[in-house]
């Protein structure tokens, strides 16, 4: 069996331009020449790290196999002896040396005893790219704070004089076990929070047996998310739809060979709100691997979620449906119904359920 030759760092860096670009990812060295034109978030960026060592930036959002699916194999140069690689100097601002600060001196578990002290801290700990994405909604937030003061207008009514010693949360959702009344719903760019990213979701929801709803746009890839899940757990997938119908089927009859038990397909986002706190930040980070894929021409002017959206099919209708039921046999959910006629609608087509919701 032929050993794999190890480059050199010098050699690396040799190549590093636009005729001749190399870059190194957790080790292993591609060539991207080719690839540069392509990229959805244009060339600069992978020409910054030319000849060098690009998993710093690579990293945090990236998914792990994102490079090893759209590049050639024999784009796929080897190893690199990371010893003779000349490290990348990182300038640290004043401002980021005061988060980490912050970050050190966060509050620990224990302490955070709601909701709202963690979205308290988070504010104080995160990036602040990752902090305008996270929080920000449309516009002026009017639906934002209107969603948070409608559950303020829900009150129980409490009965007494049950025998309280035993108490089950447990309950099914969609035909499926879980501890709680609850799911953990999608949320995309899990690594803005965390080097872990959409994984410490998985594992937490087996932990306290949750069912997880895996994003379309989630900084771990599909199949990262499902292998690190336990034996029988569940796990959902929510669905952008794409412009090209033959991406979508491919995302959606690969998570139902993977085990996943469910679709929600969003259907409130055919074209995504003006998100004024995110657009106010350009999108500097590498896309998902779902992005990429899309071969969408990324607009990083505007924050992240525009620029990770752009392949979005904002034509989807209702005369689809039967065609989702053809590709999949998983039960199909509209997520983002907000109107009691679409909720009829979605009966009368015979769907497994809604979702109540708005971006």
């Amino acid at each position: 069996m032929a050993v794999e030759q190890v480059l050199s760092g010098k050699a690396v860096a040799e190549h590093n331009s636009r005729e001749s670009c190399w870059i190194i990812v957790h080790g292993h060295v591609y060539d991207v020449t080719e690839f540069l034109d392509e990229h959805p978030g244009g060339s600069k960026i992978i020409l910054k790290y030319a000849g060098k060592d690009a998993t710093a930036e690579y990293e945090p959002i990236h998914p792990p196999n994102a490079i090893s699916d759209n590049l050639p194999k024999e784009k796929h140069l080897g190893p690199v002896d990371m010893g003779t690689v000349e490290k990348v100097k990182v300038t640290v601002t004043d401002e980021e040396k005061r988060r980490l600060e912050r970050w050190d001196a966060r509050p620990s578990l224990e302490e955070i005893l709601n909701l709202h002290d963690f979205e308290a801290i988070a504010k104080l700990v995160m990036p602040e790219k990752a902090w305008a994405y996270y929080s920000s909604a449309s516009d002026d937030e009017i639906t934002n704070r209107e969603n948070h003061a409608a559950f303020h207008r829900i009150w129980f009514r409490p009965r007494v004089m049950r025998d309280m010693t035993e108490v089950d949360w447990s309950t099914r959702i969609l035909g499926h076990k879980s501890s709680m009344p609850i799911f953990i719903s999608a949320t995309a760019l899990g690594k803005l929070g965390h080097p872990d990213g959409e994984l410490n979701l998985t594992r937490a929801a087996a932990k306290h047996n949750v069912i997880q709803m895996i994003p379309t746009l989630a900084s771990c890839s599909l199949d990262e998310i499902i292998s690190e899940a336990k034996p029988d757990q569940v796990q959902f997938l929510q669905l952008y739809v794409n412009k090209d119908r033959e991406v979508t089927k491919r995302i959606v009859q690969h998570a139902e060979q993977r085990g996943v038990k469910a679709l929600f397909i969003t259907v409130d986002a055919p074209q995504l709100g003006r998100r004024e706190k995110d657009m106010r930040m350009k999108f500097e980070a590498e896309d998902p691997s779902e992005v990429t894929k899309a071969g969408e021409k990324v607009n990083r002017t505007q924050g992240a979620a525009k620029a990770i959206t752009g392949f979005i099919d904002p034509g989807l209708k209702w005369a689809d449906i039967p065609w989702f039921k053809s590709i999949t046999n998983m039960p199909l959910i509209l997520k983002g119904v907000q109107t009691w006629e679409d909720a009829i609608e979605a009966y009368d087509q015979n769907l497994a359920g809604i979702v109540l919701s708005n971006h």
